[in-house]
C-alpha cells in the first residue's frame, strides 16, 4: 500500500528528531549512543526521502552544517564555512559522484580527482595573517567554532610563522584535522588504567578531549599530530588546483595527508580508494574513509555547493570500525601478574570486515562507569587491531532483565582471595599456584634476583611447562635429570646442569625468598627490609598490618600485600609444601628489628603518585619507600606530598583544595637527592 503525504511527514519528522538527538550527543556532550555506521544510515534515509517527496523541514539536519559547538571557549566565526562531506559506500556510488560532475559541468572528458585518506579526528581551522599563526578554532556548526590557539601551538609539526617560501600570503584560512596515532593514544589510556582514571574510547575522542582542555599543558601531553588538506579565505595569494596547494603546504613545511595523489578518471578513483584501504591497518593514525575532491578549483568554483556539503568532494566511508551487539555474558579473566580483567562475550558482530566475539571492559570502575550489564546493547569499537572495546551502553534498548556483575570475591581460576588495593582499579589473584599465573611466577622464582637457577630461563619455563614437567614452582624441587633427556634443548650435560642449578637453589636467603615469591608490591628492596625485621618466614603468617607498617620503610601498600599473602592458606601449604622438599631459608640479614638509617629526605612522609610520568610509577613507589617515606593511593589531609605528573586528575584536584604540597617530577627528585 502506497504512504499517504501524512506517514511520509510524520517518518521525516521522526527521523529529524533522532538525529538532531544524535548530533547532540554527539557534538555537544561527547557522549554518542550509536555508531557512526548507524548514525550515516539514518542521515541517508532521511535525505533520499526529502529527495523522493521533496519535503524539506526547516529544522532538518540536511540543512545545517552540523551541530551546536561546546559553550567552553571563546566562539569564532568562520570568514567562509566549513562545510562537511556527502558519503559514499560503495564504488558505484563513486561512480554516481562522478556522474553528476559530469552533468554539472556539461562535459564527457575525464576529470582530475585527488585521493587522499580521510583522518578520523577533529577538523581545525588555522588562520595565519602576514605569515603569523593568529588563530585556530573547532569547526562547531561550519558556521561558527571553538576558539583553541594555545592548545593547537601544542602540535609540534605546526609551523608558528610561514617564512619558509616566497609566496606568503596576507591571509590565508588552513583547514585540517587533529588526530592521535594508534600507538600513541593506547600509551595515553595503558596510564590512565594504571591511574584508575577513565579510558578514551577511540583516539579520535582523545584528540577532541585534549584540543577542548582548557590547559595546554594536558594538551601538549597527548602527542597530537595534524594533517593539512583544506583552504579558506585567503588573500594575497591565488591556487590553481587541490594539487597546487597541497604542493605548497608542503614547501611552506605544514604536515599534509599521507598517501596524497591525484588520478585521472572515476575507474582510477576507485583503484586509488581501493589501494588506501589496503593500507589501512599499516598507517600510524586511525583512517575511516578517503577523501576525493575535483583538482581544479576553477571546477570547484563552478560546481559550487549545496546546503551542508560541496558538489566537488565526496568521502568515501571504509567498512565501519563500530557496530551494535549485545552482551551474553561477562567473564573474569586472569592474566600472567595475577590481574583480573573482565570480558563481555558478545552475539557475533563483523567490525571492519572482522567478526568480533569478545571485548574487554577492563576493570570493573569502568563497568561502573559506563554500567554496564550482561543483557545489555551496546557500541562497540575496534580501532586498528587492538582489542575491541564497549564504547557505550544504549540505554534505551534495556529490557529490565540485564544483570549488573559484581567484582570477583575469589579468583575464578584458583579460588584464592583477591585483593584491590586503595588507589587500584585492578583485582588481583593472590595464589602462588594459579593455574593462569604459572609461567610468569615460575619465570619470577627462578630470575637471578630471586632462587637464582641458572638455565631456567623463559624458554625453558615454557617447554617444561608445554611437556607437563612442571605445573607449579615447587614442582622443581621433583624433577630428576632423566625427566629431561626426551625434551628438545636438553643433552646429558645440559640436564645435569639444570638439575644441579635447582638443587643448589634449595638453600637460599630470607630477602632473596620473599622477592621469588612475586609477593604484590614487594621487589628486592622491600624483601630486605622485612628480612631485617621478622627472623623466620613463620613469623609472618598471620601478621597484623599496623606490625608491619611500624617499620618505617614499609607503606601501607607493603603491608596490606604481604598479610593478605601469608594468611591465604593455599600459599602457606605450599610454602610448607617447599619446606618438605629441602627448601632451607637462612636469614643473614636480621636486625631483631633495629632501627635503621635516620634523617632520609621522606622519612615518615606519605607521597600520592598520579598522572603520567617519565619514569615507571614502580619506581617511583620503590624510591618513596627507600626513602623512608609511604606511597599511597588516594589524598587526604595525612598526605604529605603529590608526585603529580600529566594529565593528573581528581586527585590533583582534591590536593590544590586540601593544601597538599603538589611537586613535578624534578621537584621530586631534588627533594630526595637533597639538592632543595
Amino acid at each position: 500500500m502506497e504512504k499517504t503525504s501524512d506517514s511520509i511527514k510524520k517518518e521525516i519528522e521522526k527521523l529529524i528528531q533522532q538525529i538532531n538527538d544524535h548530533n547532540y550527543r554527539y557534538y555537544v556532550l561527547d557522549s554518542p549512543v550509536i555508531s557512526d555506521e548507524e548514525y550515516d544510515r539514518l542521515f541517508r534515509t532521511l535525505k533520499e526521502l526529502e529527495e523522493k517527496h521533496k519535503f524539506v523541514l526547516p529544522d532538518s539536519p540536511t540543512q545545517r552544517v552540523g551541530a551546536p559547538p561546546l559553550d567552553k571557549f571563546t566562539k569564532v566565526k568562520h570568514a567562509e564555512p566549513m562545510l562537511s562531506l556527502d558519503n559514499a559506500f560503495s564504488h558505484d556510488e563513486l561512480r554516481d559522484f562522478d556522474g553528476r560532475v559530469k552533468r554539472f559541468l556539461k562535459s564527457d572528458a575525464d576529470v582530475d580527482y585527488t585521493v587522499e585518506p580521510k583522518y578520523d579526528g577533529l577538523a581545525i581551522e588555522l588562520n595565519y595573517t602576514k605569515g603569523m599563526l593568529t588563530r585556530a578554532s573547532t569547526r562547531g556548526d561550519g558556521v561558527e567554532g571553538e576558539e583553541v590557539t594555545q592548545n593547537i601551538k601544542t602540535v609540534m609539526s605546526l609551523p608558528m610563522k610561514i617564512e619558509v617560501i616566497d609566496r606568503v600570503p596576507e591571509v590565508i584560512d588552513i583547514r585540517g584535522e587533529v588526530y592521535m596515532n594508534i600507538d600513541e593514544f593506547e600509551e595515553l589510556n595503558r596510564g590512565r588504567e594504571k591511574s584508575g582514571e577513565p579510558l578514551f574510547a577511540n583516539p579520535r575522542n582523545a584528540a577532541a578531549g585534549a584540543v577542548r582542555q582548557l590547559d595546554s599543558s594536558i594538551t601538549a601531553a597527548r602527542k597530537l599530530h595534524m594533517a593539512c588538506y583544506g583552504v579558506g579565505a585567503v588573500k594575497g595569494i591565488a591556487f590553481k588546483s587541490q594539487q597546487e596547494f597541497v604542493d605548497w603546504l608542503r614547501k611552506a613545511h605544514f604536515p599534509v595527508p599521507e598517501d596524497f595523489r591525484i588520478v585521472q578518471g572515476v575507474e582510477a578513483v576507485v583503484d586509488a580508494v581501493s589501494e588506501i584501504e589496503s593500507k589501512r591497518s599499516g598507517f600510524s593514525f586511525e583512517a575511516d574513509g578517503a577523501v576525493v575532491k575535483v583538482n581544479d578549483f576553477g571546477l570547484q568554483h563552478e560546481l559550487g555547493v549545496k546546503t551542508r556539503e560541496p558538489r566537488w568532494a565526496i568521502a568515501y566511508k571504509f567498512p565501519a570500525h563500530q557496530g551494535t551487539t549485545k552482551i551474553e555474558q561477562i567473564i573474569a579473566s586472569v592474566g600472567r601478574t595475577g590481574a583480573i580483567t573482565p570480558v563481555a562475550l558478545l552475539t557475533p558482530v563483523k567490525i571492519g570486515g572482522v567478526t568480533v566475539g569478545r571485548s574487554t571492559l577492563h576493570n570493573w570502575d569502568e563497568i561502573e562507569r559506563k554500567d554496564i550489564r550482561v543483557g545489555d546493547t551496546v557500541v562497540i569499537e575496534r580501532a586498528g587491531d587492538v582489542i575491541p572495546r564497549v564504547v557505550t551502553v544504549i540505554q534505551e534498548k534495556r529490557t529490565g532483565s540485564e544483570e549488573k556483575f559484581p567484582p570477583p570475591s575469589a579468583c575464578p581460576v584458583c579460588g584464592s582471595d583477591v585483593e584491590r588495593e586503595e588507589g587500584e582499579v585492578a583485582y588481583r589473584c593472590i595464589g602462588l599456584n594459579c593455574e593462569a599465573q604459572v609461567l610468569e611466577k615460575i619465570r619470577h622464582y627462578a630470575s637471578r634476583g630471586a632462587m637464582d637457577i641458572e638455565g631456567l630461563g623463559e624458554k625453558n619455563v615454557e617447554l617444561l611447562y608445554s611437556q607437563g614437567r612442571i605445573r607449579h614452582f615447587d614442582d622443581l624441587y621433583r624433577l630428576k635429570k632423566e625427566d629431561l633427556m626426551d625434551l628438545p634443548r636438553f643433552a646429558d650435560k645440559s640436564a645435569g646442569n639444570l638439575i644441579e642449578a635447582i638443587e643448589k637453589s634449595k638453600t637460599t636467603t630470607m630477602a632473596r625468598f620473599l622477592f621469588a615469591l612475586g609477593i604484590i608490591h614487594v621487589g628486592v628492596y622491600a624483601a630486605k627490609v622485612l628480612a631485617r625485621n621478622f627472623e623466620k618466614l613463620e613469623d609472618l603468617y598471620h601478621i597484623d598490618t599496623d606490625r608491619i607498617v611500624e617499620i618505617k620503610q614499609m607503606g601501607e601498600k607493603i603491608a596490606q600485600s604481604v598479610e593478605k599473602f601469608f594468611s591465604d592458606k593455599k600459599n602457606r601449604n605450599t610454602l610448607n609444601t617447599l619446606k618438605k622438599l629441602g627448601v632451607i631459608v637462612t636469614n643473614p640479614d636480621f636486625t631483631g628489628g633495629m632501627p635503621q638509617k635516620k634523617g632520609l629526605p621522606l622519612e615518615g612522609k606519605t607521597v600520592v603518585i598520579t598522572g603520567t610520568l617519565a619514569r615507571p610509577r614502580k619506581d617511583y613507589e620503590d624510591l618513596i619507600e627507600q626513602q623512608g617515606g609511604h606511597a599511597t593511593g588516594s589524598v587526604s589531609k595525612k598526605t604529605d606530598y603529590v608526585l603529580a605528573g600529566a594529565e593528573a586528575g581528581s586527585k590533583l584536584t582534591k590536593a590544590k583544595e586540601l593544601g597538599v604540597k603538589v611537586l613535578s617530577e624534578e621537584e621530586f627528585m631534588e627533594l630526595v637527592e637533597g639538592r632543595k
